[in-house]
């Protein structure tokens, strides 16, 4: 029988009075892969920090009987060994000073795999790594041998790495077999037999209400019929037996209609799922465009410094489209989008375009207002489509009352990207949305991609998002801004 690596019984984690886990018992074996998966703020995070010992429970027992590696994506590196191997493979110096996002990311990997550690826990590794970084992470764990215990954003590496999907509900854990895919089938079929009892349960709920409606409809005809007269009382006195008998059979009735009344009151409410359904951002006429390629650029030559990014490139970006930018970290990427934002020489940009866009930075917010005052003031839309759109991005209930200024830096990203699709905009520029995001939040912004009428520039390394939303890919390689077949 396998060995256990960490066991949690009867745990409870709690915060401010507020419950945030609550874990019968749950096991990690030797060989386990293990994802782990739920919405921003649901405890992802804590439960990996529960398993590590960074986080003691409130209540109840975490037991460890291995040696862990533990990476986290918000730590900074610290001095530690790192084999020159592993450091040559990611390109990346072992001197933690003066590093960038990307290259901090490449240090604490070549770290953590430069020892063998019997169990892997570790928190949104892909976060700032290009598509060779994801590759590097991707060979190391493909092959460990151990148990891993998986957070990530990245369904393709959930898909190629985990084998159990453990789901993080309101304070729950879930279990499921297979990987992340397999997971969301089991999700739909879930959703489909809930759909189905729910149907059964308002024709059944409907059935018997019609029951009872009838059988009272019953008692007030014998209760007419046998209402008489005083004349016909004094006329037909032989027949008060009979009236009695009705009288009976009214009552009876009428208990009979109670009784399925209280089987209604008895059944078992099943609510329908929730449809996750495509928002469509309509465009006002004043901002619809007519160019068919609103943002060209006629052998474009970009530099940083003396470094040659882009020599000669050309390009045409079609009006309506989602073009994906892909590349190596440093290629000149972002380098572009902000070149193409300053309108920079050798870019022609249609004169009616209006463009929003969206870079990875903290974003600050100078007023005090709240979550739903801030849309309401920077869209045109009606104030329930602003809620659905927010909604979709996890903004529920209290939220929608936070003050702009106490979001946390995940809250804002959600809130700006909803202020973009929301906006006064008819060009989008996205450079790595889906960081920070969960990967609910993830397939909300394919939803509003799929539902969006404006252009859209997006940058970003998650395979699974550009294959669900480009309809055009470029990628910028040997200087050259091409797309790819």
């Amino acid at each position: 029988m396998e060995q256990i690596c960490f066991e949690l019984e009867n745990v409870e984690v709690t915060y401010l009075d507020k419950k945030v886990l609550e874990i019968g018992r749950l096991a990690v074996h030797q060989f386990d892969r293990i994802g782990i998966v739920g919405k921003n703020g649901a405890g992802k995070s804590t439960l990996l920090k529960l398993l590590a010992g960074i986080v003691q429970p409130s209540r109840g027992k975490v037991n460890r009987h291995v040696d862990f590696g533990y990476f986290e994506q918000v730590e900074a590196p610290k001095t530690r060994e790192a084999d020159p191997r592993l450091l040559g493979k990611l390109y990346v110096s072992d001197a933690a000073d003066g590093l960038s996002g990307g290259e901090q990311t490449r240090l604490k990997l070549a770290q953590l795999f430069t020892h063998y550690y019997e169990s892997l826990l570790i928190d949104e590794p892909t976060t700032h790594l290009d598509q060779d970084g994801i590759t590097f992470l991707l060979d190391e764990l493909m092959y460990y041998y151990g148990a891993l215990v998986l957070i990530s954003h990245d369904r393709a590496i959930l898909d190629e790495l985990v084998t159990t999907i453990w789901e993080v509900d309101e304070g729950k854990v879930n279990v499921y077999s297979g990987n992340y895919s397999e997971y969301m089938a089991q999700k739909g079929l879930e959703r489909e037999q809930q759909s189905q009892a729910h149907e059964q349960y308002v024709k059944e709920k409907s059935r018997l209400e019609k029951a009872a409606q009838e059988k009272m409809k019953k008692a007030e005809k014998i209760a007419k019929s046998s209402a008489m007269s005083k004349k016909e009382s004094k006329t037909k006195a032989n027949r008060m037996f009979e009236t009695k008998s009705k009288g009976t059979s009214q009552k009876a009735i009428q208990r009979a209609a109670k009784a399925v009344e209280q089987r209604v009151g008895q059944l078992e409410a099943v609510e329908a799922p929730k449809k996750e359904q495509t928002i469509r951002f309509h465009q006002a006429n004043a901002l619809q465009l007519h160019n068919k390629f609103p943002i060209m650029a006629d052998r474009l030559t970009l530099k940083a410094g003396n470094k040659t990014l882009i020599e000669e490139s050309s390009f045409q970006f079609p009006l309506g489209d989602t073009i994906a930018i892909t590349g190596k970290n440093g290629s000149g990427k972002t380098t572009l989008i902000h070149y193409i934002l300053q309108r920079g020489e050798g870019i022609t940009i249609s004169p009616k375009a209006v463009i929003g866009s969206y870079e990875q930075m903290g974003y600050q917010f100078r007023k005090d207002e709240t979550v739903l005052a801030y849309m309401k003031d920077r869209s045109d839309y009606r104030e329930s489509k602003i809620r659905s759109v927010l909604h979709a991005m996890s903004f529920t209930g209290n939220d929608l009352k936070k003050n702009v200024r106490d979001l946390s830096g995940g809250e804002a990203i959600r809130l700006v990207l909803c202020q973009l699709f929301l906006g006064r905009y008819n060009v989008l520029v996205l450079d790595e949305p889906t960081n920070f995001l969960d990967v609910f939040c993830i397939e909300a912004l394919e939803r509003f991609l799929e539902g969006y009428e404006g252009t859209v520039l997006l940058i970003s390394h998650d395979r699974t998002f550009v294959a669900r939303v480009a309809d055009s890919v470029y990628v910028i390689e040997n200087k050259q801004l091409k797309l790819r077949n």
